[in-house]
């Protein structure tokens, strides 16, 4: 099967969205990539990452309504899943990544 392409999202891809990519990437049967939706972002959301992935994790329903109204046309069917985790943590938080590696269990490839 081939590798599915998950892209994380949150508002400043400085934090949550940086460290879902770091702790993701190296599961096999991944590629991750992560962005934000603001336009000062460190990797601003575009149109060809949303074509890109097959699932988008937004990490907060602002997220999810923003990637719906300025990338409509590239989101398509594309399957988009709210994490519901909070703008509360640093970069590689361990509480971070405990949330995040909970959260995902479900939609991760089984060896």
């Amino acid at each position: 099967m081939a590798d599915r392409n998950y892209l994380f999202v949150c508002s400043q891809n400085r934090l949550r969205s940086p460290t879902a990519e770091q702790v993701f990437c190296e599961t096999a049967g991944i590629n991750a990539l992560s962005a934000g939706t603001n336009n000062d972002a460190e990797n601003p959301l575009s149109d060809e990452l949303v074509e890109w992935a097959d699932v988008i994790f937004a990490m907060e329903n602002t997220h999810r309504n923003k990637l719906r109204k300025k990338h409509k046309a590239a989101l398509k069917d594309t399957r988009v899943i709210v994490l519901n985790i909070p703008d509360d943590y640093a970069f590689m938080d361990p509480e971070l990544i405990r949330l995040l590696k909970a959260r995902m269990w479900k939609w991760l490839p089984t060896h």
